[in-house]
């Protein structure tokens, strides 16, 4: 005989009056008279299930059993009496009769209820327990969304003659702004990798390479310091193109996202259609902040107000450094060809830099790139770096810009702080599987976490302990 294959309770309406196999996990337990109901979950939805006397052996064994074990059952798919029908869930109108239960595993009591939005639940607690937090259904939703507006975004810009090139996580270590996290190596004693703060330099390459349009859902890495509503790792999209001007970059992430939001959210609204593209020095006289939230009602949760702030200035002077940094990054294109004026005068130059905005937060920003070897030469001078550095950091880089490389430019939207925004969630963990703490820490895995002395003996690597202070 051949074993019965499983149904997911969803697909259980299709088979009324036939025997099915069902599994997942029991979410509640009633008894009315000597009739015990147990709604079963799975990852499509809920399932009632049916015990009576009639079958003694099987409704004994379903007395014992409790919420959250997980359960493999086989019976009748019925449909249920007028009365009991349910129309909040899919399968509200029938019932499976229960033939034969197994247990597959017991369940001790959760630590905190699944039911509701949990957001009065320890957030600690629930980040340790993620594996139970996930049961939950708002966040479940919440990754069945991600999921989707990931998938649209893939299937926008393959149609827009993109490619998805994966980049190496293990990387060289640049002064990009923020601190690597290193990766010391084994094999090349006294040697770090380090992972990306993004695939910055990686994208351009590819544009030396002739991609021309490249894109992917990347995971990027920064050592920042504690802040709230931050994570050390996080994911963009981060795209790429060669002979394009700003306007073309703008106005094709403009179209993916009011096709995203138009075709995944309905229910929302979006206040201006183009956004509106305002230069840095007007948005800060006007509102005070570079991420201005634009609504005009701010009480309103499905109103989207997306905006471009442009014309960022290209250097800011770090005081506590004592030396001139980039606003974005060093390899944005100077609004300007002429090195002798970069040079002399860093605090009037503009930059090909661009923030996009939403409701209050900055979800994305991008440049167009220098690809002139001088210019960029000229841009980490002016940073403080000497000619010697930055051939030995940058010279990959400035060497395959002498084998033809085209102009180009990108931009690389965030999708946790994006997905925050649309899903109405008050931070970015909520939109995350497994997130980290405001320091970094990883509560579910305890990391980050000491390793073996083996393994240190292997990198070659020794730990300093703190010296104690004298009494």
């Amino acid at each position: 005989m051949m074993e019965m294959k499983r149904v997911i309770n969803r697909d259980t309406t299709k088979y009324l009056g036939k025997r099915v196999k069902v599994s997942g996990w029991v979410n509640s337990i009633r008894l009315h008279g000597k009739i015990i109901f147990i709604d079963l979950r799975d990852r499509s939805g809920i399932l009632q299930l049916v015990f009576t006397p009639g079958n003694e052996s099987i409704y004994k064994f379903a007395k014992e059993v409790r919420p959250e074990w997980v359960i493999e059952v086989i019976g009748k798919v019925l449909k249920r009496p007028p009365k009991m029908v349910n129309s909040k869930i899919e399968t509200g109108k029938i019932e499976v009769s229960v033939e034969s239960l197994e247990v597959l595993s017991k369940a001790k009591t959760l630590p905190f209820s699944i039911e509701g939005d949990g957001y009065e639940i320890n957030e600690e607690k629930r980040m340790k327990y993620r594996y139970l937090d996930l049961r939950r259904g708002r966040m479940k939703k919440n990754l069945e969304e991600r999921q989707k507006v990931i998938q649209f975004m893939r299937d926008f810009l393959q149609k827009e003659d993109f490619i998805e090139v994966e980049t190496p996580i293990l990387t060289k270590s640049t002064p990009e702004g923020a601190r690597d996290f290193v990766v010391p190596s084994r094999l090349q004693q006294g040697r770090f990798y380090a992972l990306p703060q993004s695939p910055q330099q990686y994208k351009q390459l590819l544009q030396v390479a002739g991609i021309e349009k490249y894109f992917q859902i990347a995971r990027c890495f920064r050592d920042e310091d504690p802040r709230a509503d931050r994570q050390a790792e996080f994911t963009q999209l981060d795209l790429e193109m060669s002979f394009v001007d700003q306007k073309e970059i703008l106005d094709l992430t403009e179209r993916l996202y009011v096709n995203l939001v138009k075709k995944l959210f309905s229910e929302k609204r979006i206040q201006k259609i183009p956004f509106p593209r305002i230069s840095y020095q007007k948005v800060m006289e006007k509102y005070k902040t570079d991420k201005p939230d634009l609504r005009k009602n701010k009480n309103n949760p499905d109103e989207l107000a997306f905006a471009f702030i442009v014309d960022f200035p290209m250097f800011e002077w770090k005081k506590e450094k004592k030396r001139w940094g980039a606003v974005h990054h060093p390899f944005t294109r100077p609004q300007s060809k002429d090195i002798n004026k970069i040079k002399k005068n860093p605090e009037k130059i503009l930059a090909y830099q661009y923030d996009f905005v939403l409701n209050g937060y900055e979800i994305g920003g991008g440049s167009l790139r220098s690809y002139k070897p001088e210019i960029l030469e000229a841009v980490f001078e002016i940073m403080g770096h000497k000619k010697a550095e930055i051939r030995r950091k940058f010279g990959h880089l400035l060497e395959a810009f002498e084998f033809g490389v085209p102009p180009h430019g990108g931009i690389a939207p965030g999708l946790d702080r994006f997905l925050a925004v649309l899903f109405n969630e008050p931070n970015i963990r909520e939109v995350i599987a497994f997130p980290k703490t405001g320091d970094s820490r990883d509560l579910m895995m305890n990391a980050p976490s000491e390793i073996s002395e083996e393994q240190l003996k292997e990198l070659k690597i020794k730990i300093s302990k703190p010296k104690r202070g004298f009494k």
